[in-house]
C-alpha cells in the first residue's frame, strides 16, 4: 500500500492567506517561484518567426510571431504594438504574439524596423 501523503504538504488554500502556491507552499500574493518563471525569457536562437495558422481556429487566420527573447511585460507591449498597426485584436500566449487576421508582410516589416531578424515561417 503506498503512503499517504502529508495533508500539510498538499495545501492548496488556507482562510488566513487565501489561495496557496503548489510548488513554493506560500499565499499566491506572495509566491517567488510565478516571478522567477515569468522573469527568465524562453531561450531563442535570435531570429523571430512569423507565421499564418488557421488550425483550431475555426478557419480564422491568425499571425503569429515566435523566437522573441522578450520578458512577459515587454512582449506584452509589443503586443499592443503590433495590434495597433494593425488594426485589429490579438493575445499574448505562452511566449508567442497572435495578432488577429493575416499580416504577415506588416508585422515583418514593423519587427525588422525595430532591429529584430525576421524570417517568415510556414507556407
Amino acid at each position: 500500500m503506498k503512503p499517504r501523503p502529508n495533508v500539510a504538504s498538499s495545501l492548496v488554500y488556507s482562510t488566513e492567506s487565501g489561495r496557496m502556491c503548489p510548488v513554493c507552499r506560500r499565499p499566491i500574493a506572495q509566491c517567488i517561484c510565478a516571478k522567477a518563471n515569468a522573469a527568465a525569457p524562453a531561450p531563442s536562437d535570435g531570429i523571430v518567426r512569423v507565421s499564418r495558422e488557421t488550425k483550431g481556429r475555426g478557419g480564422k487566420a491568425v499571425t503569429v510571431v515566435r523566437g522573441l527573447a522578450m520578458d512577459s511585460a515587454s512582449l506584452a507591449k509589443l503586443a499592443q504594438q503590433l495590434k495597433a498597426a494593425c488594426g485589429s485584436g490579438g493575445t499574448v500566449k505562452e511566449g508567442a504574439i497572435e495578432v488577429q487576421g493575416d499580416h504577415c508582410d506588416k508585422v515583418m516589416a514593423l519587427l525588422k524596423g525595430q532591429g529584430h531578424i525576421v524570417k517568415r515561417a510556414g507556407g
